[in-house]
């Protein structure tokens, strides 16, 4: 399913990396960057993740909370967070139904071999649950620069 622009986010409730559940309708009122990616400490991942981490005050300044979401487990995502010194929620969906939703989980290829994985995909949700934006291939080192440029508007 693809999801659009103006469209009502889907809800979902997964554990953070301390085991805490989230659900979309708890950030309803605020703007949220959900950023899907592939997995943890792995180099693209971590620049994406740390870029975030680096620009956090100024999302935090913009009052809009950043959520990341991959397939890996809350004890990886535990140790990938605090390896970082990462300051935002990053959510397992290790039973892959959140990125079925969003529309990010498919076929992959990369050096000559195909796979099912997550596309690094995010969404700018606005206070009313809605879909405001939509960014496909990402580049890990810019997003957060790019989402705050759009936040700003």
């Amino acid at each position: 399913m693809k999801l659009k622009i103006g469209q009502k986010a889907p809800d979902f409730k997964l554990p953070d990396q301390d085991g805490k559940i989230h659900k979309l309708s708890d950030y309803l009122g605020q703007w949220l960057l959900i950023y899907f990616y592939p997995k943890d400490d792995t180099p693209g991942c971590t620049k994406e993740a740390c870029a975030i981490r680096d620009s956090f005050p100024a999302f935090k300044k913009m009052k809009a909370k950043v959520l990341g979401v991959s397939v890996d487990s809350v004890k990886s995502h535990k140790k990938f967070a605090e390896k970082y010194r990462l300051p935002f929620t990053i959510l397992a969906d290790d039973k892959k139904e959140v990125v079925e939703k969003y529309g990010v989980w498919g076929k992959k290829k990369f050096m000559g071999r195909e796979y099912d994985g997550t596309f690094r995909t995010s969404f700018l949700i606005d206070p009313k649950g809605k879909i405001s934006k939509i960014y496909e291939q990402v580049k890990p080192e810019i997003h957060a620069e790019e989402v705050l440029k759009d936040l700003a508007k």
